[in-house]
């Protein structure tokens, strides 16, 4: 059990230090996942003096259904696809062209939310710690991975305080490491690991960044 996630991410550095005593600050970049995981990522960039970058992406949704993501976006327009479900489905170019105009709409929106000075990410070649308060489903990492692959990063380290024991595995298949401090069989959601998982509100992230 975690007080917050600032404790829980105090307690991720440790192992992290464990892994890998020392990241290069010039190559090393840590993503947080908005917006509980800029907290814990908030403490991995001041614990090994890295840059810290909220990483934020959409899922693209089927014709069919809101609830079934064919592809997802992410910055600077980088779009990848589940094509074999495309295909089954059966999506036309045109419905391709126009959701996705849509998705990076909304993403550009969102993301000038916790990026005043409209940055963008750089991470050809570099390794990235993608941080998040917990993997419960794994919907949303496996979603930030797959976009994050696409920024052609040299390495990706996924970096959560808990984990479904289920997705361990997966999750290790997809990235280079991951580094986690408890994935219990007893696992509900991510918040039963936490005395308070209140949500920081748009401008307690955007002051963390």
């Amino acid at each position: 059990m975690f007080k917050d996630r600032t404790q829980a991410g105090k307690k991720l550095v440790e192992k992290l230090k464990e892994d890998t005593p020392f990241f290069d600050p010039e190559k090393t970049v840590v993503l947080a996942i908005p917006k509980g995981g800029v907290l814990v990522g908030r403490e991995i960039s001041q614990a090994f003096s890295l840059p810290l970058e909220a990483f934020i992406t959409k899922k693209v949704p089927s014709p069919q259904s809101e609830d079934l993501a064919i592809g997802a976006v992410g910055e600077g327009g980088v779009v990848v696809w589940e094509e074999k479900l495309c295909e089954e489905l059966r999506v036309s170019a045109e419905y391709k062209q126009d959701i996705v105009k849509k998705k990076i709409e909304e993403l550009g929106k969102k993301a000038k939310d916790f990026k005043a000075d409209g940055r963008e990410l750089e991470l050809l070649g570099k390794t990235v710690i993608l941080a998040d308060d917990g993997i419960a489903t794994g919907e949303t990492m496996k979603v930030a991975i797959k976009v994050l692959k696409a920024y052609s990063p040299k390495e990706i380290i996924i970096a959560v305080p808990v984990i479904a024991p289920d997705l361990l595995s997966e999750i290790k298949n997809i990235a280079d490491k991951i580094i986690y401090l408890e994935a219990p069989e007893m696992f509900f959601s991510v918040d039963q690991f936490y005395e308070n998982f209140n949500q920081p509100s748009d401008q307690e992230v955007c002051g963390f960044l």
